[in-house]
């Protein structure tokens, strides 16, 4: 097929007739892209569900989970500064710096334990310390993928790259909890380290000098550049000072507050103490919500054009909050598996449809750091963890979950009321196909 030079320096294929949902794939740099991120997303589930499932099992305290849960997202409080980077220095040199710290900490647990020295503590401090970037993975890769794809293609590129993170909640939690029972720890960690380093290899070739995607590694020239702190302080005045970039923030810190953390840091509690199942069992939950999300993604890549992207982000986190309700309400395990994949189909239409309303309205310059601010949002899912391991013991996960839902309904009408020129109007730029 023949090659041609694009505007951002891709090697873009040009054959003949319609590629529809898969058009992304043109983009040369999309094409190692996609696997690379796919690489990471297994690594950090499998990740997530070992170690989530190991400190409960060896603590027996939803307290200590709900902290482990916490500590994976500390980093959020510095994604802006991360965005910055991205700015500064080019995303794809901080994406490719970020997986190999995951492989650092990663080998860090598999090392304790090859030689029989891994304990809770170990767990938890390599959890706070890999928190401190893992959380910045996600926008940093949405924005890459904004800088490297034409603009026709961004909608489909963002769902093709959802399923990434959908299809590694599936096959991640059901290859990752049987790896686990029948191998053990160190040959599970050897694996999630090796899908690491994989993946930072992937992500070089995608943006390294020579390979077609030069320009998204040194955005901005040295000279007459403003301090750092001035940077990051403009990312944060850009989303406050725009109304609709504060919606969309306002319902991502909603969202982990209220909904992620039931079908996130809780999922190895309610597999273990409500339905009584094992880690085969939790693996089966995890999927559930995950084949949701993937079949949400796959739906907004093929059709998100068409629609109104601030409606779908706003109408289906309403629709999420239902289907958690019907999830927290569940007595036996498929009618929870059921709506755990309603859950998931919401959640994903809901956030896919968030990342495209902040990167069609944000302009190129500040996509890095406006991508780093939608990650700080995602500090509220520690809250919201640390919350709901204090409550559960005294109120039960019933009333617990109950209330989180209360709370995620009502705010999400006030969110849509406070800001319904932006968010429900017709005729709003991020509702024009």
């Amino acid at each position: 097929m023949p090659l041609v030079w694009a505007g951002s320096c891709q090697h873009t294929l040009t054959a003949p007739g319609a590629w529809g949902a898969l058009a992304p794939f043109r983009t040369r740099s999309f094409r190692f892209l996609w696997p690379a991120d796919l690489l990471t997303a297994w690594a950090m589930e499998m990740e997530t569900l070992i170690l989530g499932w190991y400190v409960l099992v060896e603590t027996g305290s939803v307290v200590l989970l709900t902290l482990f849960g916490s500590l994976m997202y500390v980093g959020t409080l510095v994604s802006p500064v991360v965005g910055m980077l991205g700015d500064r220095l080019g995303l794809g040199r901080v994406l490719v710096g970020l997986r190999l710290v995951y492989a650092c900490m990663a080998g860090v647990i598999l090392v304790f334990a090859f030689i029989g020295k891994l304990h809770p503590t170990v767990v938890l401090c390599v959890a706070a310390l890999a928190g401190v970037v893992r959380p910045s993975d996600i926008g940093m890769r949405s924005a890459l993928i904004s800088a490297t794809l034409p603009a026709q293609h961004l909608v489909a590129a963002l769902g093709i790259s959802r399923t990434t993170q959908d299809s590694a909640r599936i096959c991640g939690a059901l290859v990752g909890a049987g790896f686990m029972a029948a191998f053990g720890m160190t040959p599970a960690y050897f694996v999630i380290v090796s899908l690491y380093l994989l993946a930072a290899w992937m992500t070089w070739r995608a943006v390294a000098r020579g390979s077609g995607s030069s320009g998204v590694l040194s955005t901005a020239s040295p000279l007459h550049r403003p301090s750092p702190w001035r940077e990051v302080s403009e990312g944060l005045l850009h989303a406050w000072r725009t109304p609709l970039l504060r919606a969309a923030m306002s319902v991502a810190a909603l969202v982990n507050l209220t909904a992620f953390p039931l079908t996130m840091g809780l999922m190895p509690y309610t597999a273990k103490e409500v339905f009584h199942l094992d880690q085969r069992g939790l693996g089966w939950l995890v999927a559930s919500f995950a084949f949701g999300a993937l079949i949400g993604s796959l739906a907004l890549s093929a059709w998100g054009r068409r629609l109104p992207q601030a409606r779908v982000m706003l109408v289906a986190s309403f629709m999420w909050y239902l289907c958690l309700a019907g999830f927290v309400l569940s007595v036996t395990v498929p009618v929870a598996m059921a709506m755990l994949v309603l859950a998931g189909m919401a959640q994903s239409l809901s956030m896919v449809s968030l990342s495209i309303v902040l990167l069609r309205t944000t302009e190129e310059r500040f996509r890095g750091r406006i991508m780093g601010v939608r990650m700080l949002a995602i500090y509220t899912l520690p809250l919201g963890l640390m919350a709901a391991g204090a409550l559960i013991p005294l109120a039960g996960y019933q009333t617990t979950g109950l209330l989180y839902v209360v709370i995620g309904l009502v705010l999400t009408l006030a969110i849509g009321a406070a800001w319904r020129h932006e968010l429900l109007s017709r005729a709003a730029l991020a509702n024009v196909a």
